[in-house]
Formats: C-alpha cells, structure tokens, sequence
C-alpha cells in the first residue's frame, strides 16, 4: 500500500485536510513536580518511589540500567545466597530518602534556609546518580584489582560517577543547567577522599554548605547512602537490624550550615556506625567472602592483558559496558589467554577456594604504625625446609574495621542540641553517655590463605612465625585446626 497523502484524497476543489502536529514535548522547569509524568516503581524497602521526570531520563538510560547487572554486594551472594540485590534498587532507594530528607528540611526550616526546588532537585539526583561510577564486583574493582594492574592507582567510583554523568548529558541531550549539573557532581564526590577539602562551587551553595551533607557526608559519615544500604543489607542477608533511620530523618535540623542531631539520638547516631562495622565483620569481610574475592582478582588480573579490562576505567563511554556479567565472559570465551583465568573461576564454582589458615587482630599499641602484610612476608617467615613456599602460593588479606573515621570516633565530629527550643549547638563526649561504648573505633585484621590445600600446615606456621617475629608471641586466637591442616585426596 502506498502512502496516504490527505491532498490526493481531498475532493477537487475543497480544501486539503490539515495533519495536526503531534504536541511539542513540554519543558519541565528543573526541579518541578508533575503528577501526569511522575512514574511510581515499588521497592520492597521503602515501599512506593515516584520518580520525577528529570530523575526519568536518567533512569532510562542504558548506562543507568547497567546498575541491574551490578550486585550491591558483589560476591557476597556466594556465602549469603539472599544478597543478590543490586545497585539499581540501591540508587533508587537512596533517591527516595534524599527527598524525604529535604522535605524534612523543607517542612520546618524551609523558608529560614531558602530551600527551594533547585536544592530538592540537586540532591535527589545525587542521590540517585552517587553510584553509577561502580565496577564490577562492588568495591573489588576500585579497592582490590586496579591497584594490582596499576599500583599507587586513584581511580576513585566517586569520580567515575561525575565523569559518566556528564557523558550521559551529552550522549541523551538531557536538559540541564551546566551550573546544576555541576552541583550535583559536587554532592556526588563530596566525602571522596580527593574532596574532603572545602568545595568550591556557586555563591549559593556555598551558602547552603549543608546540603552536600545529605547523600555523601564527607564531615562525619551520617547520609542517606547509609540509611539505605544498612537496611537492605542487614535484609538481604537475614541479620536483625535495630537501626531506626526514620529517626535521624525527622529529628534533623539545620544550625549554622551544618545538620544537628537532638542529643537524645546520641546512642541512635552510634548504633548506625555499629552496625555498619558490624556488617563489615560478619558480611563485607567474611573470610569465604574474601577467600572468593581474592580468587576472582587473580582471574581478572589473568585476563586483564588480553581483554584490557582496566582500559575501560579510564573512559567513560567505555566502562559503563563492564558489569558482572565479564566472569561469564571469561569462562565462556575460546581463547587459550583466558586459560589461567578460567581455571580459577572454574574453581570458584567447584567451591575449590583458597584454604583460610588463620587471622590475628593487630594489637591496639602497634596500629599506629601498622603496615598491610605482604605475601612475601608470610613466605619470609618460613622456617621449615619441608616445602618450600613461593609467594604466588599465598594470599593475604588486609582488614580494615572502624566506624568511618579510622581510629577516631565519627561522633566526635557531629553536633547536637538540647531541643528545638534552643538554639546552641554542641558536641557530646561518650562517658557522659555511657562506659559501654568502645574505647577503641578500629580494628586491624590480617587473615592468610593457602592457594593450594596441601600448603595449609607451611603457610600456617609460617604465618605464626610472622607473628612471633613482629609481636614477640602469637596473637592469633587458636592454633590451624587441624582439619584445615589434613591434605584430602
């Protein structure tokens, strides 16, 4: 059939029938609300989200979409099957209380900060865009493999998140004011280590400093970020979690550019910081969990030359391709240069891990001036001729526990009020709270893992020699059982 043309089928002499133009696309004001483009997606945390149309055209792009392919707790699923949850829900759940969070504000201090709809807007979208610059495997890729391909690397998933969100402007033609869009980077990058100096961005936010507070708090860790993850994690994989971040979103208030805290939410503000560290412990750094990751970072270094994986963290037109979904693509590949990375995968799902030996916790008077322990330290030790170890046979695990500060105590660095009445802000020491609170805010963990089963009792003493020589005794709980110790053949 051909074409319909309305002039052809007007009769002769009366006028052609005029198309009616579809309706132009209507602007959206930044910031504004509107019930007819407003969409609602059910999270099974919060409960519905309805996401804005700015907030929209972010989502429904393919480098936003990627976040699916990306397990909030990277290998965590293979000890705690339940934590298959990804960053997707993650980012939106984290857009969701930043806007409860400005509404808050809005509610009771809206005029007297000069809240208005830029501000909501800014910081919603930084809450849903703070973790599009992710890698593969959750934190693996930033803190583990690229240091190993490149050491001394910066690369930080704060940056990567800036870097893509100007390339997802540009690439989808999403209108937004350059002096916004820069705002919303800023609270992106705002508790990264390479930001932690005063930011420097327009007249009016460096008036509203508070606001780059809400989604990344680089001054004392308090952010929605947590709120969100604390929650869906303690879920997903089943542990009780007594935190109330309701709490802390309600009883927030604005004095002096910085966001206080009533005083009788002092222990509240420090079981956020507890459970965090104790997720850390019992999930983050389980040592099945580090065992597997440690295994998974041999393979990608393996693969690393021929597939040029650490390539794509340099662009960000590239790296939103790479997801979780690259250990799929090594063990699938024909190439005899994947055959090392392959062999250790293939290990993974075979549950033929890297056998845990040990682990001590470093002692309080040397974690001043402690240093990672290096494979070549462990094979160093090494006083019996037995077998003669090499370093490739050994892996070593670092872990860092504290509250967000290192050794100091996060709530040192938060301000409370008396009530809503008063008008003095002021910082709260914990023995007038209570003597049961740690006096110590870290912990140094080293745990030690033999890459081959009939290695375990060589590393093992080893590893206790190691110990012997640097603390003059054993730190270690218990000895190697020796169950680890048996060889099965």
């Amino acid at each position: 059939m051909g074409e319909y043309c309305v002039a052809a089928s007007a009769e002769e002499g009366e006028p052609a029938l005029a198309l009616t133009p579809p309706p132009a696309r209507r602007r959206h004001a930044y910031g504004e609300l509107d019930r007819c483009s407003t969409k609602q997606v059910f999270d099974n945390l919060h409960g519905n989200i309805s996401l804005d149309p700015l907030a929209r055209e972010f989502v429904d792009t393919e480098e936003f979409q990627r976040l699916r392919d990306l397990k909030q707790l990277g290998l965590t699923y293979l000890v705690y099957p339940g934590a298959v949850h990804t960053r997707f829900e993650h980012s939106l759940g984290v857009y969701w209380l930043a806007g409860e969070a400005m509404n808050n504000l809005q509610m009771y201090q809206g005029k007297e900060l000069g809240i208005d709809r830029v501000d909501v807007q800014s910081v919603k979208l930084a809450g849903l865009l703070h973790d599009i610059g992710h890698g593969p495997f959750s934190h693996l890729f930033e803190h583990e493999f690229l240091p190993r391909v490149h050491p001394g690397s910066t690369w930080s998933h704060e940056h990567m998140s800036a870097l893509l969100l100007d390339s997802i402007v540009d690439k989808h033609a999403i209108d937004i004011e350059p002096d916004y869009l820069k705002v919303v980077k800023e609270m992106i990058v705002a508790s990264s280590e390479f930001s932690k100096t005063e930011l420097v961005s327009s007249q009016g936010a460096r008036e509203k400093r508070f606001l780059y507070d809400i989604v990344a708090n680089g001054r004392n860790g308090i952010d929605v970020d947590k709120f969100d993850y604390i929650d869906r994690d303690c879920r997903a994989c089943g542990l009780g979690s007594n935190f109330q971040h309701w709490r802390l979103l309600q009883g927030m208030r604005v004095m002096g550019d910085e966001i206080c805290y009533p005083a009788k939410d002092y222990l509240s503000i420090h079981k956020l910081f507890t459970t965090r560290a104790d997720l850390h412990r019992t999930v983050y750094t389980h040592a099945k969990v580090k065992a597997v990751e440690l295994m998974l970072v041999d393979a990608l270094v393996e693969a690393n030359d021929y597939l040029g994986i650490s390539l794509h963290a340099q662009d960000p037109e590239d790296f939103w391709k790479l997801d979780d979904t690259i250990v799929k693509s090594i063990e699938t590949a024909p190439n005899d240069e994947l055959k090392k990375a392959k062999e250790i995968i293939q290990r993974i799902r075979r549950r033929e891990l890297y056998k845990f030996c040990n682990q001590y916790s470093v002692p309080k008077d040397k974690l001043e001036n402690f240093k990672a322990i290096t494979a070549q330290d462990i094979v160093c030790s090494q006083k019996s001729s037995k077998v003669l170890l090499k370093e490739e046979d050994v892996a070593v695990s670092n872990v860092k526990i504290d509250l967000t500060r290192g050794k100091d105590n996060p709530l040192e660095s938060i301000k409370f009020f008396k009530d809503y009445g008063c008008d003095e802000k002021f910082p709260v020491i914990d023995d007038r709270v209570s003597h049961l609170l740690p006096a110590y805010n870290q912990d140094r963990i080293v745990r030690v893992y033999a890459k081959k089963p009939e290695l375990v009792e060589a590393v093992s003493e080893a590893f206790e020699n190691l110990q012997l020589r640097m603390y003059g005794e054993k730190t270690q709980v218990h000895d190697t059982p020796k169950k680890r110790i048996r060889v099965q053949y």
